[in-house]
């Protein structure tokens, strides 16, 4: 018998300080043991899919009473669901794009660094033999950082939904994971804009006009000297009058707007869609040093209503927050109202 066959499966193994059930499985059962098998490839939640027969995806999907078979593979379903959510995550999530850093922490309190340079500090003079080395200057910020609970409630009982297939019933917890992404999304703008204490406001760089227009992003681009303009969030209207500006219409963008969905780079920058964002402003930011992200674990399941079937009371949720790293390294075009 294979390791994996004789593993005791327990709603304990959601509960261990630091680790996921995976890792537990993982620590358990080593993926490396196996390699050259024709379980190569394969995590240990995986392989213990394998071991109950459990088909997550395709056509020929089980249907969400396969997991209820037994004691020990009813303690798989959990983790199935924070699977999905997370796949959901992922297909929608943009934030990769302008986070510099991630931070995971076990506690719900965090308290970051920041550095603030003036102008004179960001150039690397000469120093003469026996002078002082000019100062960088690295504090801990004098308040926490603000960690918000994403999420939704599964409203739906065993007896509806036992005969559906996982195949959909997936589709259904992307969705979910997707609504998280969004809504991070829209925190870690919050903090771009106003900081995450809610005071310290980006510096607003004031357009010409009604709408953006060329000369406006090149005054968007000098402003963040010396960091650079990789990465611009505009909302739909705004990408709307950025894509329509004649120096971005040439017929190799066009073509490749056109043949793969990439949208244009203006100077270079990254060009991120924020429906949520305010229509008459633009942000531009350093990817590389504007934002970090703080995480309290991933994806949080309650694992043991959802292991006794309890799916009506169950939450699905992830906890973090943002904060700025170097306040100047975020700027923000901002044009008038049209009339």
């Amino acid at each position: 018998m294979a390791v994996y066959d004789a593993i005791k499966l327990e709603k304990g193994m959601y509960t261990a300080p630091g680790k996921g059930f995976t890792k537990v499985l993982e620590e358990l059962d080593p993926s490396e043991n196996y390699a050259g098998t024709g379980l190569e490839g394969l995590d240990a939640y995986q392989r213990q899919l394998k071991r109950f027969d459990i088909k997550v995806g395709g056509a020929d999907s089980d249907r969400i009473e396969k997991f209820f078979q037994t004691t020990d593979s009813a303690a798989l379903f959990p983790e199935y669901v924070s699977r999905a959510v997370r796949q959901g995550i992922e297909m929608a999530n943009i934030l990769p794009n302008l986070v510099a850093t991630t931070t995971n922490i076990n506690s719900l309190d965090y308290r970051t660094i920041t550095s603030n340079p003036g102008k004179d500090d960001k150039s690397l003079k000469p120093v003469a033999e026996g002078a002082k080395i000019p100062q960088t200057v690295v504090k801990t910020q004098d308040h926490l950082v603000k960690l918000h609970k994403r999420g939704r409630m599964l409203v739906a009982s065993y007896e509806a939904i036992r005969f559906q297939k996982l195949d959909l019933f997936t589709v259904t917890l992307r969705q979910i994971g997707a609504y998280i992404a969004r809504a991070q999304l829209n925190d870690a703008v919050n903090v771009l804009l106003h900081g995450d204490d809610g005071k310290s406001e980006s510096e607003i760089i004031q357009a010409e006009g009604e709408k953006p227009n060329y000369t406006d992003i090149v005054k968007l681009w000098g402003a963040l000297t010396p960091y650079s303009l990789n990465t611009m969030l505009a909302s739909t209207e705004s990408m709307k009058d950025i894509l329509t500006i004649n120096e971005f219409k040439d017929a190799n963008a066009g073509l490749n707007f056109h043949g793969t969905g990439k949208m244009v780079a203006p100077l270079g920058a990254n060009l991120l869609h924020v429906p949520e964002l305010e229509k008459n402003q633009i942000i531009g930011l350093d990817k590389s040093c504007a934002l970090e992200m703080v995480q309290a674990g991933g994806v949080i399941t309650d694992y043991d209503k959802l292991i006794d079937r309890q799916l009506e009371c169950a939450s699905i949720s992830t906890i973090a927050g943002f904060t700025k790293i170097f306040d100047s390294a975020v700027k923000v075009l901002k044009y008038k109202d049209k009339v």
